[in-house]
């Protein structure tokens, strides 16, 4: 009997940026139909290793005001959090019913940058123009 084992969010909030450590991360609230309640996950963006390298593939070197910078920065921030769940759910990382931490993809995660590098390239006409409407940049 197939079941429909379907991650839904139902809730994000962030981005935060951690004390300790140079990032910013995302909390979801994730719920599957076999799970009786949701669960959390905290994916966690390197500012320098992840979101700069996407930051500068996508778009170069880009001038603008400081708070156009932090518009670009907040939302490719967003848009590789949710991309890193997706990446961590088909990995297998959020199967079991507990709360979770997506690390950055560095370190003893470095093989999933790749499959994050890729999704860049395939989304950059669509996250230049998503930059593009929101800072006029």
């Amino acid at each position: 009997m197939p079941t429909d084992n379907t991650l839904t969010i139902l809730h994000v909030s962030g981005p935060f940026r951690e004390p300790r450590e140079p990032v910013f991360s995302y909390d979801y609230s994730l719920q599957r139909p076999m799970w009786p309640m949701p669960h959390a996950a905290r994916v966690k963006i390197s500012i320098t290793d992840e979101l700069d390298i996407i930051r500068g593939k996508l778009l170069g070197t880009v001038n603008g005001t400081p708070g156009q910078q932090l518009l670009i920065g907040q939302l490719l921030s967003r848009r590789i959090a949710d991309e890193k769940l997706k990446i961590a759910d088909r990995e297998g990382l959020l199967s079991d019913r507990r709360d979770v931490i997506v690390a950055p993809f560095t370190g003893a995660h470095a093989h999933l940058f790749p499959k994050l590098e890729e999704w860049a390239g395939r989304e950059q006409e669509r996250l230049r123009a998503e930059v593009k409407t929101r800072t006029g940049l």
